[in-house]
């Protein structure tokens, strides 16, 4: 099965709720939890619930005349895969240069940069925890 994955931005939202509803929802159960006040059509979402069958992140299993779906893949290993793949196109695979963007965005404030020092120091010490 393929390693890497791209899925479109209602995709992703399609996933989320699936991942977040836990079990094997059935169609008609995604559209209830995702969209409550109709927000979507069940044809829309039975269309794109196929096509992620077809990509290979969601398994259907048949029970009477309705089918049930489950996740493949967890959210984790689908947001490292796009990751991979956005580092590689937009930074050539360099962590540093995204992560000199993120810290040289408008959006990183104070707060943020403490947030991300912390998490930096705790990786660091795993990571020399593992060396020893």
């Amino acid at each position: 099965m393929n390693s890497e994955f791209k899925l479109t931005p209602v995709e992703w939202e399609i996933m989320e709720n699936i991942w977040n509803m836990g079990g094997k929802p059935s169609t008609r159960e995604v559209m209830e939890f995702a969209y409550p006040n109709g927000e979507k059509a069940y044809t829309t979402i039975q269309t794109i619930m196929n096509i992620l069958v077809k990509k290979g992140l969601l398994t259907a299993e048949k029970i009477g005349l309705v089918n049930f779906y489950r996740p493949t893949r967890s959210r984790d290993e689908i947001v490292k895969s796009e990751m991979k793949q956005m580092v590689s196109r937009i930074f050539n695979g360099s962590i540093p240069a995204l992560a000199n963007f993120l810290l040289n965005s408008d959006e990183v404030g104070l707060d943020e940069i403490q947030a991300i020092k912390k998490l930096i120091n705790e990786k660091e010490n795993e990571l020399k925890g593992n060396q020893e």
